[in-house]
Protein backbone atom coordinates (compact mmCIF):
# COMPACT_ATOMS: atom_id res chain seq x y z
CA UNK A 1 0.00 0.00 0.00
CA UNK A 2 1.29 3.75 -0.84
CA UNK A 3 1.27 5.78 1.89
CA UNK A 4 1.13 9.60 1.55
CA UNK A 5 3.29 11.64 3.14
CA UNK A 6 4.04 15.23 4.44
CA UNK A 7 6.85 17.10 4.91
CA UNK A 8 7.64 18.92 8.58
CA UNK A 9 7.10 22.14 7.10
CA UNK A 10 4.20 21.25 5.70
CA UNK A 11 3.06 19.80 9.22
CA UNK A 12 3.95 22.71 11.36
CA UNK A 13 1.20 25.24 8.91
CA UNK A 14 -1.41 22.20 9.50
CA UNK A 15 -0.37 21.79 13.22
CA UNK A 16 -0.98 25.67 13.42
CA UNK A 17 -4.01 25.23 12.25
CA UNK A 18 -5.50 22.12 14.80
CA UNK A 19 -3.85 19.21 12.46
CA UNK A 20 -4.41 15.93 14.41
CA UNK A 21 -0.98 14.21 15.07
CA UNK A 22 0.25 10.88 16.88
CA UNK A 23 3.54 9.56 17.56
CA UNK A 24 3.88 6.15 17.32
CA UNK A 25 7.34 5.54 19.32
CA UNK A 26 8.26 4.02 22.42
CA UNK A 27 7.51 6.18 25.48
CA UNK A 28 11.23 6.71 26.34
CA UNK A 29 11.82 7.85 22.90
CA UNK A 30 8.86 10.39 22.62
CA UNK A 31 9.84 11.77 26.67
CA UNK A 32 13.74 12.52 25.13
CA UNK A 33 12.14 14.63 22.09
CA UNK A 34 8.79 15.11 20.46
CA UNK A 35 6.84 17.78 18.39
CA UNK A 36 4.95 20.13 21.43
CA UNK A 37 1.64 18.68 22.39
CA UNK A 38 1.80 15.79 20.89
CA UNK A 39 0.21 12.57 22.03
CA UNK A 40 2.07 9.36 22.36
CA UNK A 41 0.34 5.56 21.00
CA UNK A 42 3.23 3.42 20.74
CA UNK A 43 3.31 1.21 17.18
CA UNK A 44 2.23 -1.78 19.56
CA UNK A 45 -0.56 -0.44 20.92
CA UNK A 46 -2.22 0.89 17.90
CA UNK A 47 -4.55 -2.29 17.26
CA UNK A 48 -6.25 -1.74 20.43
CA UNK A 49 -6.42 1.98 20.62
CA UNK A 50 -7.78 2.38 17.03
CA UNK A 51 -11.08 4.03 18.20
CA UNK A 52 -9.02 6.48 19.11
CA UNK A 53 -7.90 7.78 15.56
CA UNK A 54 -10.76 9.78 14.26
CA UNK A 55 -12.24 8.52 10.50
CA UNK A 56 -13.70 12.21 9.84
CA UNK A 57 -10.45 14.05 9.56
CA UNK A 58 -6.30 13.38 8.32
CA UNK A 59 -4.34 11.59 10.90
CA UNK A 60 -0.64 12.59 10.90
CA UNK A 61 1.90 10.04 12.28
CA UNK A 62 5.01 10.52 13.22
CA UNK A 63 7.77 8.75 14.75
CA UNK A 64 11.66 9.07 14.91
CA UNK A 65 12.69 8.94 11.10
CA UNK A 66 9.32 7.40 8.86
CA UNK A 67 9.34 4.04 8.88
CA UNK A 68 7.39 3.16 12.05
CA UNK A 69 4.81 5.51 10.98
CA UNK A 70 4.63 4.59 7.63
CA UNK A 71 3.80 1.26 9.05
CA UNK A 72 1.25 2.68 11.74
CA UNK A 73 -0.28 4.71 8.21
CA UNK A 74 -1.01 1.40 6.48
CA UNK A 75 -2.83 -0.13 9.23
CA UNK A 76 -4.60 2.72 9.64
CA UNK A 77 -5.50 3.13 6.40
CA UNK A 78 -6.37 -0.50 5.83
CA UNK A 79 -8.60 0.50 8.82
CA UNK A 80 -10.53 3.77 7.11
CA UNK A 81 -8.22 6.42 9.09
CA UNK A 82 -7.09 8.86 6.47
CA UNK A 83 -3.26 8.78 7.95
CA UNK A 84 -0.73 10.44 6.64
CA UNK A 85 3.13 9.56 7.24
CA UNK A 86 5.41 12.39 8.50
CA UNK A 87 8.48 12.16 6.30
CA UNK A 88 11.41 12.08 8.63
CA UNK A 89 9.98 11.71 11.34
CA UNK A 90 11.18 13.64 14.75
CA UNK A 91 14.80 13.53 13.20
CA UNK A 92 13.65 15.71 10.75
CA UNK A 93 11.17 18.05 12.80
CA UNK A 94 14.90 18.61 14.65
CA UNK A 95 16.43 19.61 11.93
CA UNK A 96 14.08 22.19 10.84
CA UNK A 97 14.35 24.00 13.85
CA UNK A 98 10.88 23.48 14.96
CA UNK A 99 10.01 23.80 18.70
CA UNK A 100 10.57 20.29 20.71
CA UNK A 101 9.48 19.40 23.93
CA UNK A 102 10.71 17.13 26.59
CA UNK A 103 10.57 15.06 29.75
CA UNK A 104 6.81 13.37 30.72
CA UNK A 105 3.64 15.70 29.85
Amino acid sequence: MNVPEISVNDLAKKLLDGAFLIDVRELDEWITERVPEVPLIPLGEITDRLVEFPKEREVFVICRSGARSATACQFLRSNDVNAINVAGGTLAWIASGEAVASGPS
